[in-house]
């Protein structure tokens, strides 16, 4: 199955988190209300040093998505 790289979700159990999921290696869920961010991935030390480098960009490219996605909701 092809997934998108990135998927907007929600839950009525938390009515205020906006979530995001990046699909794609290094896996993760953010949470845009608080800028929380869950890694579905294990990662050794190297890597760890190596995404943070990386995480702004994915960071960005999440709220990105979330912009584009609501804008063309209010179209």
């Amino acid at each position: 199955m092809d997934l998108p790289k990135y998927i907007l979700g929600d839950n009525t159990d938390f009515p205020n988190a906006i979530y995001i999921v990046h699909t794609e290696y290094p896996r993760f869920i953010i949470n845009l209300e608080n800028d929380e961010v869950e890694w579905f991935e294990e990662f050794s030390k190297e890597d760890e040093a190596d995404l943070k480098e990386e995480m702004q960009s994915l960071i960005d490219g999440a709220t990105d998505f979330y912009d584009r996605e609501v804008a063309r909701y209010e179209d």
